[in-house]
């Protein structure tokens, strides 16, 4: 078997991004022809089948996901290496999962500060929930997330990025003051996937209390809102309550010592390696490692 080649993979992975041999071949303004054949030999090459035909469309195998995934993060890196090298300064792009209350209330000064030191990294953010960017990172999808506790850590690395104190917010004319005061009551939250819901969920199972319903929403001004209507409670980091300015509005109460600390880590595929991976990891290191950090 021949060694593979970036051009082929980078044909493959266009056949698979723009969903068939004629756009690939108007993308990478070559002849369908050759589009085609590229693929079989790469098939060959391979001894497997990446393409199942399915009313007149290309739709990648199992194998042809698999290699899509290695395809491109064979690319990035090559990229990646590329203008590095070319230019003597570090370039390429950084996709970064995080969660909805780290974006608002952490990431805005650290990546402000990565920008000022790597100003041709071009940085993205997928936002989701923990389990949500963990499949990501497995997949390759994204660089590395940052995640909360609890969250299950095979196959990962990761490096302490925050630490946040969680509180249970209500309505300011809320009788509720005791855990046992939540029975009966609408819990509040992110779908499920979300660490601190995990949180919440688990101190009521523990004790004993049955919510009446759980209220899903996507946003952290949505709960909150929704907390401070008296439709509910809900969990959340006092440092994104400073942040959504909703402080005024609803009721924050302490959780048990040993819920309300919970730590964000920066988690990337266990071996993974990458130069801009390891910027984000050291411009972490610097940030916690500043007073203001």
């Amino acid at each position: 078997m021949r060694n593979l080649d970036l051009d082929s993979l980078q044909i493959f992975k266009a056949v698979v991004d723009y969903g068939g041999i004629t756009n690939a071949a108007a993308q990478l303004n070559r002849v369908q022809s050759n589009i085609t054949t590229r693929v079989k030999n790469l098939e060959e090459r391979l001894g497997v089948t990446l393409f199942h035909r399915q009313s007149g469309k290309l739709i990648p195998s199992d194998e042809g996901k698999l290699l899509h995934q290695y395809a491109e993060r064979l690319l990035r890196l090559f990229t990646e290496a590329e203008t590095a090298l070319k230019r003597g300064s570090l370039q390429g792009t950084l996709r970064i999962g995080t969660l909805e209350s780290t974006a608002a209330a952490r990431l805005p000064p650290l990546l402000s500060s990565y920008h000022e030191r790597f100003p041709d990294v071009q940085i993205e953010l997928v936002s989701g929930s923990s389990d949500a960017l963990i499949a990501q990172v497995h997949r390759g999808v994204i660089e590395a997330a940052f995640v909360s506790d609890p969250y299950t850590k095979a196959g990962l690395d990761n490096q302490e990025a925050f630490i946040e104190e969680l509180t249970l917010i209500v309505a300011k004319n809320s009788h509720v003051t005791h855990a046992r005061d939540l029975a009966g009551q609408t819990v509040i939250a992110f779908a499920k996937g979300c660490s601190y819901r995990r949180v919440l969920e688990s101190w009521l199972q523990t004790c004993e209390i049955v919510p009446r319903r759980v209220l899903e929403l996507a946003s952290y001004h949505a709960i909150s809102a929704c907390a401070a209507a008296g439709t509910g409670v809900a969990i959340m980091p006092q440092a994104v309550l400073k942040a959504v300015q909703v402080e005024s509005l609803v009721k924050a109460l302490p959780l048990p010592s040993k819920l309300a600390r919970v730590r964000t880590h920066l988690i990337w595929r266990s071996g993974h390696q990458s130069s801009v991976l390891q910027s984000l990891q050291d411009e972490l290191a610097r940030h916690r490692g500043s007073p203001s950090g």
